[in-house]
Order: structure tokens, then sequence, then C-alpha cells
């Protein structure tokens, strides 16, 4: 008896709707009213354009650590470097995939699960070493932390906007295919 998968519907709401927000502002930026009626993304990029880094990767959310390595062990940036290298999907969350221990890492756990993705969870609860060397190696400085395909996706809200618009779906039906087939 075959069936089509079906995605499942599933509102998602920011894990911040009920909370005080934690996420990154830009104190730095004059005018913050021109950026704030921008999604997630493209306020973060606005922000660290004018933070005077312009190297994005493709989401314009994400840039390269403006101190690459500058404090971090090599050691950890080693290790880090080969966990996302050898993993369609990591998420460096507070708790762990069976487990998450906080609404925004919930919320990408969510996601993730309702679009099958398979992925890999990293607790930076477990370690503080890795913990403040992630910060330093994306440049951002909240949890959670997503990676797909060896780059830094984003954080909650932009997987939520993703989600929403279905350009998730669309970036990662090829992994959840061929995790299914597999």
């Amino acid at each position: 008896m075959a069936h089509a998968m079906q995605r499942r519907s599933m509102p998602v709401q920011s894990a911040a709707a009920s909370r005080t927000p934690c996420v990154p502002s830009c104190s730095f930026n004059r005018s913050a009213e021109a950026v704030e009626h921008l999604p997630a993304a493209a306020r973060h990029a606005a922000c660290m354009q004018r933070a005077g880094s312009h190297q994005r990767t493709r989401h314009g959310a994400v840039v390269k650590a403006m101190f690459a390595g500058q404090g971090m062990a090599p050691q950890l940036k080693g290790a880090i470097d080969n966990l996302i290298k050898s993993n369609k999907i990591v998420v460096f969350m507070k708790g762990t995939k069976q487990f998450p221990q906080c609404g925004f890492s919930n919320t990408v756990v969510q996601i993730l699960r309702n679009v099958d993705a398979p992925f890999e969870s990293v607790n930076i609860l477990e370690n503080e070493a890795l913990r403040t060397g992630m910060k330093e190696y994306s440049q951002w400085p909240t949890f959670p932390q997503v990676y797909v395909d060896g780059e830094f996706y984003g954080g909650c809200d932009i997987m939520i906007e993703a989600y929403q618009s279905g350009e998730l779906q669309e970036m990662l039906e090829p992994a959840a295919a061929a995790a299914a087939a597999g």
C-alpha cells in the first residue's frame, strides 16, 4: 500500500511570541526604523554591513567570521569544521534533538522534523569552550545555529521565515528524498 509522502502543515510561531525576545539587535545602526520592517535575514545583513563586513553567504543573513580563528583553539576550530563538513545539516543548540532545552531550539527541531530533514544536533550546554567558540566561528551571538551544506544558514527566526516561504523545503527536498530512499 503505497502512498505519497505528505508534508504536514505546521503553524510555526516564534518561540519568542510568549517571551521577551532574545535576538541580536543592531545597536550601531542609527536608523533602526529603516531596517526594522525587513525580514530577520535582511536586518542582520544590514547591521553587519554597517559593522564593516561585506562577506555574506547566499542567504544574505550570514557573514563569514570577521575575526576568523582569533582566540579560538585550532583543535576546536578543526573539530567544528569537520562536523559541519561531514553532515548535510547540523544544529548547534541548547539541548539535543531528542530533548531541546530552549524554545528557540525546539522550534528549529520541529521545523526540521516537519520537513523530514535528517540532521545532527550538538548540545552547546555541555561545553563552554564550544558555546563561546561557536559564537566566534559564526559571528552569530545566539543559539540555535543551523548549518546547511557546510555554510551557516541562520537561527530560529531565519528558519521560521524560510519554512513559511517554502524556501527551506525546496532547498532540503533532495536530502529528505535521499534519506527516505537510503
